[in-house]
């Protein structure tokens, strides 16, 4: 299922590589690209959006988003 989500605060691409990183985690096969210009992330995966914002949220790896404190619309 497409997901696009809007990241406002990602800055730069070790931002969105950070994100990919947690998307990953829960959703290995899913197919990741982000837009650091229009802060959008596209997400082809099964898994659900509120898991995908969720682990971009509140990563389970502390090095990750959570420590970073990204926010998702």
């Amino acid at each position: 299922m497409p997901i696009q989500l809007n990241v406002s605060n990602m800055a730069c691409s070790a931002c969105g590589e950070t994100i990919v990183a947690a998307i990953k985690a829960i959703a290995p096969d899913a197919v990741v690209k982000f837009d650091v210009a229009t802060k959008l992330v596209s997400i082809e995966t099964e898994v659900s959006e509120v898991a995908i914002k969720d682990a971009i949220a509140y990563s389970r790896c502390a090095s990750l988003i959570a420590t970073a404190g990204y926010s998702v619309t």
